[in-house]
């Protein structure tokens, strides 16, 4: 039977290109579905042997762990050094687009609550 993996939507190229060279090196027999463009299918990973399912289940765990930790070692020295951080970091640094972004937000809210509100 067919076992999917792992969703491929919004997953970025790099992930995606250390996944497909960690199933090679594994000898992982594993074939790919790509994203639609319009959101329809999501495209993934597939093994057709339950055993290497398994197998390929508990490699991509252990691949997804260390990425988890190795983004978040790179966001927190991002972060120490000034080159990320939330809504005031990118006010200071793009002003007119947050503002721009803020509110267009607003003006979607009211446009969205304003016939309950004049209910």
């Amino acid at each position: 039977m067919t076992n999917h993996l792992m969703n491929l939507r919004h997953v970025p190229d790099d992930e995606a290109d250390e996944i497909r060279d960690l199933f090679e090196a594994h000898n992982v027999p594993y074939y790919e579905t790509p994203p639609s463009r319009w959101g329809i299918s999501m495209g993934g990973f597939w093994v057709n042997d339950d055993e290497e399912a398994r197998r390929a289940r508990e490699l991509l765990d252990n691949y997804q762990r260390e990425r988890l930790q190795r983004q978040r070692e790179i966001y927190e020295q991002d972060l120490a050094a000034g080159r990320t951080g939330g809504v005031w970091h990118r006010l200071r640094q793009r002003p007119v687009t947050t503002i721009a972004a803020c509110l267009a937000i607003i003006v979607i809210l009211g446009l969205t609550i304003a016939p309950f509100v004049t209910l």
